[in-house]
């Protein structure tokens, strides 16, 4: 990858005619069945952009509680978008409809917008199969509603489901997918829609930041990176021998689908638990009140079994004075 970086073509991307960066939009818009494709520096900013683009001034958008683009995303949809989020208990199309029964007089919150997410990140890098995925795209357009798909980890869901990705976005107006994460890119993610959507999304790009010159140095790890989407399975084989052995450990975990794995120290509150992992030198985070473990193409099957042996010998089950200091 850096190799492919070193010697890359460039030219100006703020004025698109970098050969490299349009090599990588052009493939990224294939892989993901959309007509056209617009390289971003982050997946934050390309969520931001769709929504940017789909919302008017307090319209209301629908996703699932714990959504990415609701508590991840640092407000951006109200602060950027003009857009106010309505979070769902559930992401089912009888929960979508429910929603947007509450129409009235012209004062009333305008509902235009459905943000799906996969894999869902807040629930243990859970997959959106392709028939769940259908249902809730057919039941937006019935009700007229915009669908964006945060598809940062939609390489995973894909390996995980044994589909393609065009199989995961089919009838979805715009989609955001990592370049970066478990594909490995230093930095970078897509989004896609029609022609008309990217030049657009080309503009906002520009108004908040994101228009690169050289941009062909970071494309051609993204090049790089679509090449290595089977070996995502690995990963995830990776996710599940890291769950196992924390069930073996007494840990509560909720079995992965993908490379998320989210799990509860017995007795322990979350960062009580991270205070002991960050202790033994294990990196987790906190994720809707659990502790997240991620494997990625930098944790092998070595580094898997480094961290259970140095977590072997802990009590996992925390003490009450444990637990009333943290």
């Amino acid at each position: 990858m850096r190799s492919a970086m070193a010697t890359a073509e460039v030219g100006d991307d703020v004025l698109d005619v970098d050969p490299t960066m349009r090599r990588l939009e052009e493939r990224a818009a294939d892989l993901l069945g959309m007509p056209a494709a617009l390289w971003v520096p982050t997946g934050c900013m390309g969520n931001t952009i769709a929504l940017m683009a789909h919302l008017g001034r307090g319209d209301s958008f629908l996703a699932v509680r714990d959504a990415h683009v609701i508590n991840n995303e640092l407000g951006t949809p109200a602060w950027l978008a003009s857009g106010m989020p309505q979070a769902l208990p559930e992401l089912t199309p009888e929960a979508v409809r429910a929603a947007t029964l509450n129409t009235g007089p012209y004062y009333s919150m305008r509902t235009s917008l459905l943000c799906l997410e996969n894999t869902y990140n807040a629930g243990g890098g859970t997959v959106l199969p392709p028939a769940e995925h259908a249902r809730l795209v057919d039941v937006a357009k019935e009700l007229r509603l915009t669908v964006h798909l945060d598809g940062a980890r939609v390489w995973n869901a894909a390996v995980a489901a044994g589909v393609s990705p065009a199989e995961l976005t089919a009838g979805v107006d715009t989609v955001q997918s990592c370049l970066s994460k478990g594909l490995g890119a230093p930095m970078g993610s897509v989004v896609a829609g029609t022609r008309e959507f990217v030049a657009e999304a080309r503009r906002i790009r520009k108004m908040l930041g994101g228009g690169v010159r050289q941009g062909g140095v970071v494309a051609a790890a993204g090049l790089v990176a679509l090449e290595r989407i089977d070996d995502l399975a690995v990963d995830h084989d990776n996710a599940r021998a890291l769950a196992d052995g924390l069930t073996e450990l007494g840990w509560l975990v909720r079995a992965p689908e993908t490379n998320i794995v989210l799990a509860e120290a017995p007795g322990m509150t979350v960062p009580a638990a991270l205070e002991r992992l960050t202790a033994l030198n294990v990196l987790a985070g906190p994720m809707a009140g659990l502790v997240r473990f991620v494997t990625h193409r930098d944790v092998g099957k070595a580094e898997i079994d480094e961290v259970l042996n140095r977590m072997r010998g802990i009590a996992w089950a925390g003490s009450s004075s444990t637990t009333a200091r943290s």
